[in-house]
């Protein structure tokens, strides 16, 4: 649980300093990023959300080992998270 607690620190640090700092729209570049750490590959953050950004590579390593855990979560656990994007992202559409 200690790992995982430090894992999820490590990605509101980077979501923060990345995304929430940059004074753009955080909301849609947060969604992005769940979306792409849900169902993307680390590449594909790399490219996609944090494609403007200069990722080092201890924070790179972070993010693989994060998604590790993403992608280690039981099959329906998974589909729920990416439910419930779905559904905030819905949300977002109506308003």
């Amino acid at each position: 649980m200690k790992g995982s607690s430090t894992l999820l620190l490590v990605a509101l640090t980077l979501l923060c300093s990345c995304g929430l700092a940059t004074g753009g729209d955080s909301g849609e570049f947060f969604m992005e990023f769940l979306q792409t750490l849900l169902v993307g590959s680390p590449e594909e953050l790399y490219e996609g959300p944090l494609g403007k950004y200069n990722v080092n590579a201890d924070a790179k390593a972070a993010l693989t080992e994060l998604k590790s855990c993403i992608d280690d979560l039981q099959p329906m656990h998974k589909a729920e998270l990416v439910k419930l994007l779905v559904q905030v992202l819905g949300s977002e559409d109506d308003a």
